[in-house]
Formats: C-alpha cells, sequence, structure tokens
C-alpha cells in the first residue's frame, strides 16, 4: 500500500492525535520531524535541549510499535518533496499550524509537493484560530466576550489514536544532533511525563495558590502543551465545570488560544505593537538599556522578586506566570527598555515559550497589547513581593545572598543595610512609576 508521511511539529505525541488517525486510515505511516534552522537559531541552550528530548522520547514510544521517528535537516519546503519522491508516499499529513512563520512555511510545502495533498486536520488547540468571531464578523480582541464565545463552541472530545494499531514504516535518517550544554535543570521529557504531570495535578486547589511562586503548585503544563505532547483537549475532557479551580484552569487555558486567535488575525503583532501609536514612548537605547537589561536578565536589580524571578528562569528554563508580569512590567516601565527585547530574551530561555502567548502577554504588560486600560498599570515589585512570596520563601531559594533575611527585610533588603554581594536597587520604582505615567499622558495628549 501507499504510505502517508506524518510530519510531527507542535504534536509530539501518539495520542489524541487527530492527523495521526487521518494518516493511518489511508494506510501504512511514515513519521518524520525536519530539524527546521529557521526555526532553531532563536532558540537558547534550554529550548533546544527540551526539544530534543521531546523527540528522543516520541521516538521511544515509535520504537514500541515499530521502526523509529525518521529525523531530516534542512528546508521542509526541499526536505517533504524528496522524502515523497523516495517513498512513494500519496500525502504528507499535519497538525494545522496557524502562527507566521508556520502558516507561511506549509504554504511553500504544499506548493512544492505540487499533486500530493498536504493534508492538515486538528491543531494545537482546542478551538482553531480564525474559528471564532464577534457578531460583526470581526476577530475578537478583548478576552471575556472571546471567552464566552470559546466555551459556547466548545470542542471535540480526545481522538482516540491508537498507534498500537498503525503500519509504521521507515526511511533512511539523520541521528538526532547532541544536545547543547544546559545548567538548567529541565522537567522530563515527552507524553508519558505530560500525562503523568496532569494526574498529579488535577484536584489541586488551583484558583487559592496559583499567584504564589513560593508554594509552586501552578500545573506546569505549559512546556508540554507548547511542544504538544499533551493536547489542551485531553486537559479539558478531565475538568469537572462544577469545581471553582477547574472553571479558573479552563480560563487559563482559553487566554492561550485567545493569544494565539489575536496572532492568527493580526499576524505582524508577533514582532510590532498591537496598539502602534504606544510605539513612540521613550525608552533608554544604546549602552544604558545594554546595562539596564543585562542586569535584569542576570538578576542583579537589586529588586528581591525580580531578581528571584529572573534567576529561576536561568535554572529551570521556565518562569511563575505570576512573576513574569513582575519582571516584564519592572523591565519596561522601571527600567523603560522596550518590551521587544524582553519578548525575544524570554522566547531564547522559556522552554514553553510559545509565540503568540509570549509576545502577547509582554504587550499586555507593556500596555500596547489587546488589554482595554492598560498602560497605568505598573507592578510594584516590592509590595507584589510582599504580597504573592509573604514569608518571602521564593525570594531566598533563587537569591541565596538574601537567604540569612527575615521577613520583611527579605523584600527591602537596603532597609537591613546591603548584604554582601547584593546589589543596592538600580532605580527608584516610585520615580520610575511617575515617569512612566506622565510619558503615557504625554503621548495621549500628542495623539488626542
Amino acid at each position: 500500500m501507499t504510505p502517508s508521511i506524518l510530519w510531527f511539529r507542535r504534536d509530539l505525541r501518539l495520542g489524541d492525535h487527530p492527523a495521526l488517525l487521518a494518516a493511518a486510515g489511508e494506510g501504512p505511516v511514515l513519521p518524520l520531524f525536519v530539524l527546521d534552522d529557521d526555526l532553531l537559531a532563536p532558540s537558547g541552550p534550554a529550548r533546544t535541549a527540551f526539544l530534543l528530548r521531546s523527540l528522543r522520547a516520541l521516538d521511544a514510544d515509535l520504537r514500541r510499535h515499530g521502526p523509529g521517528l525518521v529525523v531530516r535537516q534542512g528546508r521542509p519546503e526541499d526536505v517533504l518533496p524528496a522524502l515523497v519522491r523516495e517513498t512513494g508516499a500519496g500525502a504528507v499529513h499535519v497538525s494545522a499550524d496557524f502562527g507566521p512563520y508556520g502558516a507561511a512555511r506549509d504554504e511553500r510545502v504544499a506548493q512544492a509537493l505540487g499533486e500530493v495533498p498536504l493534508v492538515r486536520t486538528g491543531s494545537p488547540y482546542a478551538v482553531a484560530p480564525g474559528r471564532l468571531h464577534t457578531k460583526g464578523g470581526d476577530p475578537y480582541k478583548v478576552f471575556t466576550p472571546f471567552y464566552r464565545a470559546w466555551a459556547d463552541h466548545g470542542w471535540r472530545a480526545p481522538a482516540g489514536s491508537d498507534p498500537a494499531t498503525v503500519d509504521w514504516v521507515t526511511a533512511p535518517g539523520a541521528d538526532l544532533p547532541d544536545e547543547p550544554g544546559v545548567d538548567a535543570e529541565l522537567p522530563e521529557a515527552g507524553e508519558a511525563a505530560a500525562l503523568a504531570r496532569w494526574d498529579a495535578f488535577r484536584g489541586t486547589p488551583y484558583d487559592d495558590i496559583r499567584d504564589r511562586p513560593d508554594l509552586d503548585e501552578t500545573s506546569r503544563l505549559s512546556t508540554y502543551l507548547r511542544w504538544g505532547a499533551v493536547h489542551p483537549r485531553t486537559l479539558l475532557a478531565g475538568l469537572d465545570a462544577r469545581h471553582t479551580h477547574d472553571q479558573v484552569f479552563r480560563r487559563e487555558l482559553a487566554w492561550r488560544e485567545f493569544y494565539a486567535h489575536v496572532l492568527h488575525a493580526w499576524p505582524g503583532t508577533a514582532r510590532a505593537y498591537f496598539r502602534p501609536e504606544l510605539q513612540a514612548l521613550p525608552y533608554v537605547t544604546g549602552r544604558e538599556q545594554r546595562r539596564r537589561l543585562d542586569a535584569w536578565a542576570a538578576g542583579t536589580t537589586g529588586f528581591p522578586i525580580v531578581d528571584a524571578g529572573m534567576r529561576q528562569l536561568l535554572a529551570e528554563g521556565w518562569m511563575h506566570n505570576r512573576v513574569r508580569m513582575i519582571v516584564a512590567s519592572f523591565l519596561v516601565k522601571d527600567l523603560q527598555v522596550e518590551w521587544t527585547h524582553g519578548a525575544a530574551h524570554f522566547m531564547a530561555h522559556l522552554v514553553d515559550g510559545d509565540l503568540a502567548s509570549n509576545q502577547h502577554n509582554w504587550q499586555w504588560v507593556a500596555g500596547c497589547g489587546t488589554d482595554a486600560a492598560p498602560y497605568f498599570r505598573v507592578f510594584n515589585p516590592i509590595t507584589q513581593g510582599v504580597k504573592f512570596d509573604p514569608d518571602g520563601a521564593y525570594i531566598r531559594r533563587w537569591v541565596p545572598e538574601l537567604a540569612a533575611l527575615g521577613t520583611p527585610a527579605v523584600h527591602r533588603p537596603w532597609t537591613a543595610g546591603p548584604p554582601e554581594g547584593y546589589p543596592a536597587p538600580m532605580v527608584d520604582h516610585s520615580i520610575q512609576r511617575e515617569e512612566a505615567l506622565a510619558a503615557y499622558q504625554l503621548l495621549r495628549r500628542t495623539h488626542a
């Protein structure tokens, strides 16, 4: 029988996989991953290492049922037609990609394949981007009405893909490259690890503790969702709408889908401002920008909750969501560094770095995104630490220079005398806050 190629991308799993079901329905299946330099180039070592571990886990899962994963390197529009010619494949099956690069890449591949179809089945989302619109037919710009439409629309039950029933075939391929050296302690990769993490998290009182980085009780499923080791539909099927914590967690899944819809509708916002008039806000440049950005990235700003978050990012390739908002606000509003620099740093280091969520969360914090009342929100890094890390446990874990300080001094170390080895605050938050708000008000008057 004529084989089909199943081209894995953001769907590195075998369960709940609609594209696998579609490919298996046509006959033998050849599993493929393409190492695309255009996607690998922006990734830092931790992100690249986790991808390679995920591919090795997928290969091990495939080998339980037949040949392993076929890996090739190059431009997909060159690799796929060549593999089709070698194998006589009658179709290439994929999960649809709605990101700016992925959508353009898939169009190039479809053109290069000629008469061999590129079959798109399913996507990394419960509701595919572009499917929901306002009553006026426009894409949603505001989360709450999107969430209502998303919940009303609903989603299919998990797909019953069973790798044991598939006739797997193979072709010559390359070995996966060695992992880059990483200092970060990464989570276990693969579908089994994702499902185990989900089983361990279910039932957690998420609504009560999700903003507490010191408790470390968030799901940590974002990394697995990013690489498709688990599908959001699998998670949604395991939620009970009668429980408040499940309702809150479902809403968080919807934020991920909302930003995917926004990016699909406005692909330019992957790099550009959603509200372009705010591009005129003043930011530092040159050497001063580099100095501030470097201190922020290294976790040496003199603000404990900010430094703790940035050091967690370097140590784990991950950061608690509440702390992501705090450090982003600090970079943009206190240090006056343009949000694009912070977004690029996150995408290089976060193993769960998702373009839509990352760019639009940064724009939300910077005040130039989809938020209706944005720029005058300025997170106070001291009071945020007091509120969400009340005993200072998160700070002491990641900033050992402050481990001997009690509470509340751990949040304001300069009040106890400068701790040895820890820097003084880079800026005065109250002054920076007023400057940020004044700049915004001036810009509003200019555009009035």
